[in-house]
């Protein structure tokens, strides 16, 4: 069984996210021109605790939507089949400042995969990158905009982000 440390509680979490939507809302002066879209699985969630929160600081409503990547990874051809979920973006992401939103971020492969998965949804003004954690390690060129924790990590650790907790597991 791998050990398993929490690193983030429920409090810490809500404090990270908290911080977060205030960053973004500093960045972008008005909220009339932000959509925040979460990448499949993990980023969902977070993003519609996001949008809440700057609902709360805008006074309006923000766009959300939801992102596979499934069949924009660079990796097809190591997996058999990638685990579709739904995307679904019921707006238009053109002249758009776009959030991302993940969960994890780790080799800079998943952000690669959703920007090409979002293009196809139209051509952004802006795209800004907002993850929960930022564990290290990059293959590519990506640079998170807002992070909630940056946890340095050895390729034998993982991240588990859940509902009310984050957790640094080895693994064995």
């Amino acid at each position: 069984m791998p050990d398993k440390a929490v690193i983030m509680n429920s409090a810490a979490l809500q404090r990270a996210l908290t911080r977060m939507a205030h960053e973004i809302a500093e960045r972008n002066e008005t909220g009339t021109e932000v959509v925040l879209v979460g990448i499949q699985r993990g980023g969902v969630n977070l993003a519609e605790r996001l949008a809440k929160l700057l609902e709360g600081i805008w006074g309006q409503p923000v766009p959300l939507g939801r992102l596979d990547i499934g069949m924009y990874r660079d990796d097809l051809a190591q997996n058999a089949a990638p685990d579709m979920q739904p995307t679904v973006i019921p707006f238009d992401v053109t002249g758009k400042t776009v959030v991302l939103v993940d969960d994890v971020l780790f080799s800079g492969r998943t952000v690669r995969a959703a920007m090409d998965a979002l293009n196809d949804f139209g051509r952004a003004r802006r795209i800004q990158l907002a993850v929960l954690i930022d564990r290290g390690h990059r293959e590519l060129p990506i640079k998170p905009d807002f992070v909630g924790k940056n946890v340095p990590t050895s390729l034998s650790e993982r991240i588990v982000v859940e509902k009310d907790q984050v957790s640094l597991q080895k693994l064995s």
